[in-house]
């Protein structure tokens, strides 16, 4: 009576009978096929195996697909159409879209409060333009501006004072060539009347 071989040890060397060697080849190649498909499934690898049999015929089996991870392999690129798109991918692009759409709701939202905020100061500035105010808001407009023009001096001259370089001149500093000429003007139409009493 013969005794059954069940599971033993194989020696590794190569099979000698040709028929004994394809039939192993076939089986050997399903399951190195399905272990590369468990890695793939399991950790979401993108994974290829190509496999020659001893008659030089090409076998291979991958995910996505043995194509997109052959280019990514040799610095191709990868085509656009895949067999099944990998699922860690999918869940990183919706996570980011979902952080993107976060923040373009962030930004509206603040878009929509600094129009908001825009219009208020549009309706509060009723100004009318200087072609139209009266002499005496004109008046009022000048004495404005020189005292805000006098404590610019006053802030930059403390300034300069502390070392700090200011590199722009002030208002005041730009129009003292004028002020001078002016005062000199004026002083010159009260002429020598004032000067001899």
């Amino acid at each position: 009576m013969r005794r059954p071989n069940g599971r033993r040890r194989v020696e590794m060397a190569r099979i000698p009978n040709q028929s004994n060697l394809q039939v192993t080849f076939s089986k050997r190649r399903d399951g190195v096929f399905k272990k590369a498909t468990e890695l793939s499934t399991l950790c979401g690898a993108d994974v290829v195996v190509v496999v020659f049999s001893p008659s030089n015929k090409p076998y291979s089996c991958g995910h996505p697909s043995v194509e997109s991870i052959m280019n990514r392999f040799l610095g191709g690129n990868p085509p656009t159409d895949t067999d099944a798109p990998n699922p860690i991918v999918i869940a990183h692009q919706n996570a980011n879209t979902d952080e993107i759409n976060r923040k373009l709701n962030r930004l509206e939202i603040s878009l929509e409060r600094e129009k908001k905020y825009g219009e208020a100061l549009q309706a509060s500035r009723k100004e009318p333009p200087i072609e139209k105010l009266s002499s005496f808001d004109l008046k009022n407009l000048c004495k404005a501006l020189e005292a805000a023009d006098e404590e610019i001096e006053r802030v930059v001259s403390i300034k300069k004072e502390r070392g700090f370089e200011f590199p722009y001149q002030t208002i005041g500093s730009a129009f003292a060539p004028l002020r001078v000429t002016e005062h000199s003007l004026s002083n010159s139409d009260e002429g020598p009347s004032g000067s001899n009493e």
